[in-house]
């Protein structure tokens, strides 16, 4: 018999969107085939701590009783997870599958960590990831590009601190309103909000500082539709068919997404085929200039009147619920959800093959080093 791989699914983590990833986790570790995979299931505390046994469980319920502490990998030599407790006893892992959201989990942290330990893991590489996770440095490169993305400006915590007259007045004249103003460095409409007015510009702004140190103040894309794009590849990624998000509010914010269950999405959007052509174009353009890996979700704003497209940002690690719209765009292109993960497998361990057989040794002529 084949030998199956052992899959390493990492969930929850020190981010605000804790809760979010262990729904997806949850998912993921669902649709893992039990005929090909042997499923470890690795749960990250909100503090940090690594978890296996039954770690879902032990989240959620704050219990810790049936999950065993465990070292993430550093040292190629183990091949996997150090179980603490039993006199440092390896669990071997043959590929991760990270499904964390936000700070510490999707911006590089992680994945400079598995980078390390020389073990294959699905999606973005540390660049990539880390370029994802900052929206204001993807939108620079953007805008380098010559990717449309919405008008922006963005202050540092120190800024607003020090003069914070000069930010408002640098907003108004730059960005006007209404406008979003949102956590450089984090997801799922967390710390976000939608400001019409001055007094509310600066109760949104001292909200997101709550969450980072670093935020944007993005101009507010009027009467235009939300749309997203799957993509799925290493070098060369494929598109998936464009989806509308309607917000049950006035953006699609965190209690929209997750919570009141009233937000709707039609796939495929409604959308001139001219439209979708020219969303592929820029969905890949952008997963190339960001040095994405396995998978991203491209988010952008078309104008209903004259379908003017602004791509708003790329996640590099999208909501993988079997209701998220990632796995549901490429569902309706024809790739079921268990196949969609084991291509994302796939990728993962041809994405590490190929780094492998890189040189990271040189041998100078003469020992000048000794």
């Amino acid at each position: 018999m084949k030998k199956k791989l052992r899959v390493g699914v990492i969930f929850g983590g020190r981010s605000a969107e804790h809760e979010v990833s262990l729904v997806s986790g949850q998912s993921v570790i669902k649709a893992l085939d039990p005929k090909k995979y042997e499923i470890i299931p690795i749960g990250i505390t909100k503090s940090g701590q690594w978890l296996i046994g039954k770690p879902l469980k032990a989240l959620k319920s704050g219990q810790m009783k049936q999950v065993q502490i465990v070292l993430p990998p550093s040292d190629i030599k183990q091949h996997g997870l150090i179980n603490i407790g039993k006199k440092e006893k390896s669990l071997a892992i043959d590929v991760f599958f990270p499904v964390l959201h936000g700070p510490y989990g999707e911006d590089g942290t992680i994945q400079g960590l598995l980078e390390l330990s020389n073990i294959p893991y699905v999606g973005a590489g540390v660049l990539g990831s880390a370029l994802g996770m900052d929206k204001v440095v993807q939108k620079q490169l953007f805008v380098q590009a010559k990717i449309p993305t919405p008008k922006f400006v963005f202050f540092k915590k120190s800024d607003w601190q020090k003069n914070h007259i000069k930010c408002r007045r640098e907003i108004k004249k730059q960005i006007g309103f209404p406008c979003f103003v949102k956590p450089a460095n984090l997801g799922s409409s967390v710390g976000i909000s939608k400001a019409h007015t001055e007094k509310e510009l600066v109760i949104a702004l001292n909200l997101a500082f709550v969450y980072d140190q670093k935020v944007i103040v993005e101009k507010s894309i009027e009467r235009s539709r939300e749309i997203e794009m799957a993509l799925l590849g290493n070098d060369e990624p494929k598109a998936s068919g464009p989806g509308e998000v309607i917000s049950s509010n006035e953006f699609y914010d965190y209690d929209a997404k997750y919570i009141d269950g009233r937000s709707k999405t039609i796939v495929p959007a409604d959308l001139p085929l001219r439209v979708v052509n020219k969303l592929k174009v820029f969905a890949v353009k952008a997963f190339k200039v960001l040095e994405c890996a396995g998978m991203a979700r491209a988010d952008f704003l078309v104008t209903k009147k004259n379908s003017k497209i602004y791509l708003n940002e790329l996640n590099t690690i999208p909501g993988f619920t079997s209701i998220s719209m990632y796995p549901k765009l490429w569902q309706a292109s024809g790739l079921t959800y268990q196949a969609l993960i084991d291509e994302l497998i796939r990728l993962a361990i041809l994405k590490h093959k190929e780094k492998s057989q890189l040189k990271t040794s040189y041998k100078p002529k003469k020992g000048w080093y000794k």
